[in-house]
């Protein structure tokens, strides 16, 4: 509600060219306050306000914005503003902006940089954009070991606002190398002649530049720290990732593997900015593969031709097994891949997650088993249905194959991502689509079999 209500007051001040009102607004405004605002208002009205802005809060303000919006800002504004946002922004924000950005637009911005941010940021592009390097910020604070506590607190005086983070600082060598970090609130409560190199705060942990995101997320959740920093092979300090960037890095681990969950190849950009052609194309290879798939299906199917001839009943109740063995197998899989996402379960878990799946297969085939049996018998009584004078038998092989079906679709489930992962695959590619279809043609085999053995001298 606040927030519409400042809306409408930025909107009514400019409309109004009530400049000075606008600027004292702008700045009572936190950034990220301002940020969340500015998405709702008219593309001409970003423009203007931005233009009312320093320097340094336009760039903090740009960075709380979408991607999307960010691109959109850029081509909206005028050179020289757009070159006092990006010299403003953090190292990191900048990366991730560029990096969404058509080539040509990307060379042209980055003309536009300082001679030190053009450094920093070509530095930052140049590791793979799945690693470290990639999104650590090369703005951190640096001590020398031989320095006084109340030397480092002199020298903190004097370090720019722009820099990332203080909370940690960190003490490195002559040569670069990181010797250990230590947290201002460990700083300011030792003896001001205390020699830095002597502090002993806690263990050392850092991440190599080339390590993957995934891995870099595990390392804070493993730590819980709120800064790490990034090293080179010999040991000396690049930069660092804090908990903000990690968290970015988590949001869009997470949409990926929604995204592969639901069978569709993992989008690069907003679902609402992906061009139609582009939607297409990452939706349909997925399709294409699971038709092909649910073509297995139909062969299987026509190998059993004669029963369904036969028996016509067979084919009422075809969906319902093996949709029941699908949704399973989507449950068990689904599972499986969170858990494995959190660090709950490992490859070498194998064998407790087939004991689990066994297990719930069984009892919740047994259970869907009775529901379809009973629901057999119950429409013979009533008159709803004429099943024929073995309609208990047919009911059987219902409840029979409801519990292989179920079976087979939480054990395949669950042990397919861990498959994939042993293949130093995505789990998440074990889509609930995929496992659905795998399981169909499985299912159908599992049902005319029963059917066949039960049936055989009665109805078949």
């Amino acid at each position: 509600m606040i927030g519409h209500l400042v809306q409408a007051d930025l909107e009514d001040l400019i409309q109004r060219k009530q400049w000075d009102e606008l600027r004292a607004v702008l700045m009572a405004l936190p950034e990220q306050d301002l940020a969340e605002i500015l998405i709702d208002l008219p593309e001409h009205d970003e423009g203007v306000i931005f233009r009312m802005l320093p320097r340094d809060r336009a760039g903090q303000v740009f960075s709380y914005l979408p991607l999307e919006r960010q691109e959109e800002l850029i081509t909206s504004l005028s050179n020289e503003q757009t070159r006092d946002i990006l010299n403003a922004m953090t190292p990191d924000d900048r990366v991730q902006l560029l990096d969404e950005l058509p080539g040509e637009v990307t060379r042209r911005l980055m003309e536009s940089l300082d001679q030190r941010q053009l450094k920093e940021t070509r530095q930052l592009l140049g590791y793979p954009p799945d690693t470290a390097g990639h999104f650590m910020t090369p703005e951190f604070v640096s001590l020398r070991p031989d320095l006084s506590v109340e030397q480092a607190i002199a020298h903190l005086r004097r370090v720019p606002k722009t820099t990332e983070t203080l909370n940690v600082l960190y003490v490195v060598d002559a040569g670069g190398r990181l010797m250990h970090d230590i947290r201002l609130a460990t700083l300011v409560r030792a003896a001001p002649d205390a020699v830095l190199g002597e502090i002993a705060d806690r263990n050392l942990v850092s991440i190599p530049v080339r390590t993957d995101r995934e891995e870099v997320v595990r390392a804070f959740e493993k730590y819980d720290r709120v800064a790490l920093p990034v090293v080179d092979d010999r040991g000396a300090m690049l930069g660092i990732i804090t908990v903000d960037d990690v968290l970015d890095v988590a949001r869009r681990e997470a949409t990926e593997d929604i995204h592969k969950i639901g069978g569709v190849e993992a989008l690069d950009t907003p679902y609402v900015n992906t061009p139609f052609v582009t939607l297409l194309r990452k939706r349909g290879l997925w399709l294409s593969a699971l038709f092909l798939g649910e073509m297995i299906t139909a062969s299987v199917m026509a190998h059993y031709q004669v029963e369904i001839e036969t028996v016509v009943y067979l084919a009422l109740f075809l969906p319902l097994i093996i949709a029941s063995g699908g949704n399973s197998g989507s449950q068990a899989s689904t599972l499986v891949v969170r858990a494995m996402a959190l660090s709950e379960v490992r490859v070498r878990d194998w064998w407790r997650v087939a004991q689990r799946e066994v297990g719930t297969g069984v009892v919740l085939g047994c259970w869907l088993g009775a529901i379809g049996f009973v629901r057999v018998v119950l429409w013979q009584w009533f008159g709803f249905y004429d099943y024929g004078e073995h309609y208990m038998l047919l009911a059987l092989v219902i409840w029979v194959s409801l519990v292989g079906v179920v079976a087979f679709g939480t054990i395949a489930g669950g042990m397919l991502p861990l498959l994939l992962r042993s293949m130093r695959l995505d789990p998440a590619t074990s889509s609930a689509p995929f496992v659905a279809t795998l399981v169909d043609v499985t299912g159908v085999v599992i049902y005319f079999t029963v059917a066949a053995l039960i049936l055989k001298g009665t109805m078949l």
